[in-house]
């Protein structure tokens, strides 16, 4: 998922990106070890550990109930248990049920960015914990995670998934395996930004697919698809499906962000 702001922030990372991948850890350990820690929203030297920020922590929208059991989105009051929102009802999504751990606000797709077009694998640990923390019901009982795929194309120029590097950290704390190749990304597709729902919706129409010799992986089995952030659905929505005609019972989202529209309310 990306946002006008994207191209600047791939612009201004580059030149590190550029190294190899062998020489990009060396450069970080030297920094790390010569510098103090710095939270990675404001750049704010942090006393112990990595993290973030005593201000920035306060600014942290973590999405805690009530919201729609089904989407997640949070209530502005409690409705009562289990309660479905209105877009839940209108246009119900393909995946059973959608989690995230923060709003998508300024310091979440700070964070985002840092990881997706600088390098931070350092902050994977810790958004992969406030993942699984949201995630815990998905969670339970859930037999795999299948992170939601780059096209080889993007993966070759970013060198790594985001969401496959979150579904890892995920599966360490949880012990849920992580199903790293049976979803593909066939097609590649134009950036998303600036399109409508609808728009979304065809642009990832097809782009996913289950291989045939990995079937068997998806059959009659509860997954759980991994990202870093939902925004309208329409990629989860396009994953979901294909894990859903490979023969998937169950198919629940997590996510660390997903935006939340100020101006409607949920119910």
């Amino acid at each position: 998922m990306t946002d006008p702001t994207v191209a600047r922030e791939e612009r201004s990372f580059r030149p590190f990106a550029l190294l190899n991948p062998v020489l990009r850890a060396a450069f970080r350990f030297i920094v790390d070890a010569a510098l103090p820690p710095l939270c990675p929203s404001c750049r704010t030297p942090l006393a112990v550990g990595p993290g973030v920020c005593a201000t920035c922590w306060s600014q942290l929208s973590f999405i805690e109930p009530p919201y729609c059991e089904r989407l997640g989105i949070p209530f502005a009051y409690d409705p009562g248990p289990g309660m479905l929102s209105l877009e839940a009802i209108a246009n119900p999504p393909a995946y059973d049920r959608a989690r995230a751990a923060l709003r998508y606000d300024d310091i979440a797709r700070t964070l985002v960015h840092r990881l997706k077009y600088g390098d931070r694998l350092d902050l994977v640990p810790m958004m992969g914990r406030w993942m699984a923390r949201a995630g815990r019901e998905l969670l339970d009982g859930a037999d795999a995670l299948v992170p939601v795929p780059l096209h080889w194309r993007r993966l070759w120029g970013r060198r790594f998934n985001q969401a496959a590097a979150l579904a890892e950290a995920i599966s360490s704390l949880t012990g849920t395996p992580v199903l790293h190749d049976v979803l593909r990304r066939v097609r590649a597709t134009p950036q998303q930004v600036g399109l409508g729902r609808s728009e979304r919706a065809a642009n990832v129409s097809g782009a996913f697919r289950v291989m045939k010799e990995m079937t068997a992986a998806v059959a009659e089995r509860r997954l759980v698809l991994v990202d870093d952030v939902l925004t309208s659905g329409a990629t989860v929505e396009a994953c979901t499906r294909a894990l859903l005609r490979a023969g998937a019972t169950h198919v629940d989202v997590l996510v660390f962000a997903r935006v939340v529209v100020p101006a409607r309310t949920p119910i």
